[in-house]
């Protein structure tokens, strides 16, 4: 046999079939949760998953403030950032930090998930949209809701 009887399709943003999904946070634990939004996010779930292309799903993250963490990880874990400036390294711990933003804990881990390139940031800043309390401002889309426990 001479040629091939079937193509290798190499999927991109314009073949994505991109949908609205939502996902409730409430009483997930931080982790499990950021990663199965990861993998939604940028689309391994899917059969035409492409490695270098944005063809994920968009998702919209709920109840953001109402995830758990384990064990003494509210008062133990500690997210630290740089000022720029000599001696400028600031930490503030997980509990001060979902009092002050609450959706700063799942909009962190999801994006320490995603790969740290221009395609990390460009699925970051298009494809998760996650909000404090039952209500989001994409009910336009007709977003499909989706039970995390059901991901594997």
């Amino acid at each position: 046999m001479d040629t091939l009887s079937y193509k290798t399709i190499s999927g991109n943003k314009a073949t994505a079939n991109t949908e609205w999904l939502v996902v409730d946070a409430e009483g997930q634990p931080l982790g499990r949760l950021a990663s199965k939004v990861a993998q939604l996010v940028r689309g391994k779930h899917k059969t035409n998953y492409t490695p270098h292309a944005n063809c994920g799903d968009i998702v919209v993250v709920v109840n953001a403030e109402k995830v758990t963490l384990s064990g003494n990880k509210w008062d133990q874990k500690k997210y630290i950032r740089h000022t720029g400036f000599p001696g400028g390294q600031r930490e503030v711990l997980a509990k001060d930090l979902v009092v002050k933003h609450p959706i700063a804990l799942v909009e962190k881990a999801v994006k320490g998930m995603l790969p740290k390139n221009t395609l990390g940031r460009e699925l970051y800043r298009t494809n998760l949209h996650v909000f404090e309390g039952p209500e989001h401002k994409h009910e336009a889309q007709k977003p499909r809701t989706i039970n995390l426990d059901e991901i594997k």
